[in-house]
């Protein structure tokens, strides 16, 4: 152990030293460095430290920094990772020996070790935390296969032109990667569907020319499979590994060890492809980083692109920030002179565009009067027609689902669910021993109802609950009476049984949450689809609708304007140069005017500068609390923030007592309010308080 604590130390640690009477019988140390220093795997804050343990002397051959080892912590047996060895123990006392080394394989690597232990401390979170992330679960029969012999020799490369060679600033970036060097850019692409995954294909190529390893860091799995097709065209065959979550544990296991042993050097992946172990890193890229997809779902929440900016930092790495539209983040790497800007000019942009028609501008509206309140009005009727005649059309709706939202058609309340909750808590036996019972039932209009939004499955479906999922065919409204519904939001189901029916001669495919297509042929289709969703036509859609505008930019979120602007030039993209789009907004509106003139980086520019101004980030750094009421106010008391910090809150989340507190400091005191977030969670921990208390470093739903 390294700390006189003893409150943090294990329980078989905390004793007096040893005498000859307790040495009997114990393990012979190791001849040489002695010390295991080990992270344990525990979710505690106040015990995220190494403690050292004795190698004993038969271990000494395979306790190796880098393997997976268990060891006796606080009277239990638990797993962690060998970290270093050492001469000697700052610990007096008497250190208990490694009970076993679980695997000779040296999974966690020093460069991720130091990479875990950084973004732990940039997320105010434990290192245990990160390298839950950062190491797959073992697999003991993957581990023991012998490693496939491969020929790694190069493809000899492409005689036509780079992708590359549409950007004036284009080949000295692959050229800097190709001489080792670690050019850092925000790169805004070119319309084009597959463009991007060849592009990005190439520099990788070139990193892997001049010696050093890749990692690409992409949203989802059907991005995933279009990189991965274009890495095995321009790399070549096994030269590359493809990660995703549904691999499955065995051969996620297995592709991962062909990175740890070397066997390649360029992975493409989710966002859990941030910490492959790549030898010899010379890039790190990711694509389309405003992508929600990105921000990890677990503690301590990292988002990949400040992960890979890290890693890029750590290492010497170049990197990539890749996309369409571009984010605010990106653009301050920009302002602030880390990162260079890669961008096409402004004839080959014009050139490659979509013709963008808003279906709100007034010449449309002096043409067609019922256009302000139809859903798909003349001019997208049109943009579907014409389409169809030369191939498939893509409409967007950015809401799943049938009929997600109902509310009376006569007063316009929005539609809750009027059922008691189905279960009912149970009272704990008394005290003299006597059995439990159910709670009794709540008089009629005591407020114990369910409440949950109303929705539909189908045209001839009861409405049914989205929170207790049960049928509510006797629903009436609340305040007038009435029994029937009208939609307030369509989904993407409700909008393909509209178009089937006024197009009955043209096949309708959807791509949403319940099935992503990948790609559809050239044929004559309507494509409906999720944001997200869209899939790559051959030889791209002939037109496009964007539907319900206002549902993207009216949502209560810091993001609102540049998401949309992502999920529009996102499906604009897929369109052949010179399609017509219509998007159902005001022309007005900077997030489409930014689509009209397919100019995104001034867009990010003036959402940096609207940002800077009111404080929120990247401009600043801000982290949020979330629990129980009484919880965070505890916290907020108890911290020591740094002297500029500023609180905002808190303020209720929900109807079941959980407040919200922010706290925003300059970006150049980030880690000092995580440090100090952190030290708070601790000091939570030690008491062993009850209610915990989420904390959250720069998260993306700040509103």
């Amino acid at each position: 152990m390294t700390e006189p604590d003893d409150a943090l130390l294990p329980l078989d640690a905390v004793r007096p030293p040893a005498s000859s009477k307790d040495t009997k019988g114990a393990p012979a140390p190791a001849p040489e460095r002695p010390v295991a220093r080990v992270v344990v795997d525990s979710p505690l804050p106040h015990l995220d430290r190494p403690f050292d343990y004795l190698v004993p002397d038969s271990m000494h051959e395979t306790a190796e920094p880098g393997v997976r080892v268990r060891v006796r912590f606080a009277g239990k047996l638990v797993d962690g990772f060998l970290l270093e060895r050492a001469d000697e123990s700052d610990h007096d006392g008497r250190l208990m020996p490694l009970e076993r080394v679980v695997s000779p394989e040296r999974v966690l690597t020093p460069e991720i070790a130091g990479l875990a232990r950084a973004v732990a401390d940039r997320y105010a979170g434990t290192l245990t935390d990160v390298l839950r992330l950062a190491v797959p679960p073992r697999h003991a029969k993957a581990e023991a296969e012998e490693p496939a012999k491969q020929d790694l020799a190069p493809t000899e490369p492409s005689q036509a032109g780079s992708a590359w060679d549409a950007y004036p600033t284009g080949p000295s970036f692959l050229g800097a990667l190709r001489d080792g060097r670690a050019p850092r850019a925000v790169w805004s692409a070119l319309p084009g569907a597959r463009g991007w995954a060849g592009a990005t294909a190439e520099a990788v190529r070139a990193t892997l020319d001049g010696g050093r390893g890749a990692v690409v860091v992409v949203p989802d799995g059907k991005d995933v499979a279009l990189a991965d097709g274009e890495f095995a065209r321009v790399l070549g065959p096994d030269r590359h590994v493809a990660l995703t979550a549904d691999l499955g544990p065995a051969e996620r296991y297995r592709r991962w060890l062909r990175v740890l042993r070397g066997q390649v050097r360029a992975v493409v992946g989710t966002r859990a492809a941030m910490f492959a172990p790549v030898a010899d890193l010379g890039l790190v890229a990711i694509w389309d980083d405003g992508d929600d997809l990105h921000a990890e779902r677990l503690a301590p929440y990292p988002h990949a692109r400040e992960v890979l900016g890290l890693r890029a930092h750590r290492t010497g790495a170049a990197m990539l920030i890749g996309g369409y539209a571009r984010t605010a983040e990106a653009t301050q790497l920009v302002a602030s002179g880390w990162a260079r800007p890669i961008v096409a000019a402004r004839t080959m942009i014009r050139g490659l565009a979509p013709r963008v028609r808003p279906a709100g501008e007034d010449a449309e509206l002096a043409k067609d009067q019922a256009a302000r309140q139809a859903r798909l009005p003349s001019l997208a009727w049109r943009a579907l027609r014409h389409g169809l005649e030369s191939g498939p059309v893509l409409v967007q709706v950015p809401r799943r689902g049938y009929l997600p939202a109902l509310a009376c058609r006569h007063c316009r309340t929005p539609a809750r669910c009027a059922l008691p909750p189905t279960r009912r808590a149970v009272l704990p036996p008394d005290a003299d021993g006597g059995t439990a019972f159910p709670m009794p039932e709540a008089p009629a209009g005591a407020g114990h109802l369910c409440h949950g939004p109303l929705a539909l499955r189908g045209g001839h479906a009861a409405p049914y609950c989205r929170w207790c999922g049960r049928v509510d065919a006797d629903w009436r409204c609340a305040s007038c009476g009435s029994p029937r519904l009208r939609a307030v939001v369509t989904g993407a189901r409700r909008t393909a049984e509209e178009l089937g029916r006024a197009f009955p001669s043209v096949q309708v495919r959807t791509s949403g949450r319940d099935g992503v297509l990948a790609t559809v042929p050239a044929a004559r289709a309507l494509v409906v689809a999720t944001p997200g969703a869209e899939p790559v036509a051959e030889g791209g859609y002939a037109a496009a609708v964007l539907l319900d505008g206002w549902a993207l930019l009216g949502r209560a979120d810091l993001r609102a304007g540049e998401e949309a602007v992502r999920r529009w030039m996102n499906a604009a993209a897929l369109l052949r140069p010179g399609a017509e789009l219509v998007v159902l907004a005001d022309a007005a509106l900077p997030a489409v005017q930014a689509l009209l003139r397919w100019d995104p980086v001034t867009h990010a520019e003036r959402e940096l500068g609207d940002r800077a101004e009111l404080g929120f980030p990247p401009a600043v750094r801000m982290a949020t609390l979330t629990g129980v009421a009484s919880a965070v106010r505890q916290m907020l008391d108890e911290v020591r923030l740094p002297p500029d910090a500023e609180v905002l809150g808190p303020v209720p989340v929900d109807e079941a007592g959980q407040e919200r507190a922010m706290i925003r400091v300059r970006r150049s005191g980030g880690a000092a309010l995580a440090a100090a977030l952190k030290g708070a969670s601790g000091v939570r921990a030690a008491r062993k308080t009850p209610d915990v208390v989420k904390v959250s470093v720069d998260p993306l739903d700040l509103i």
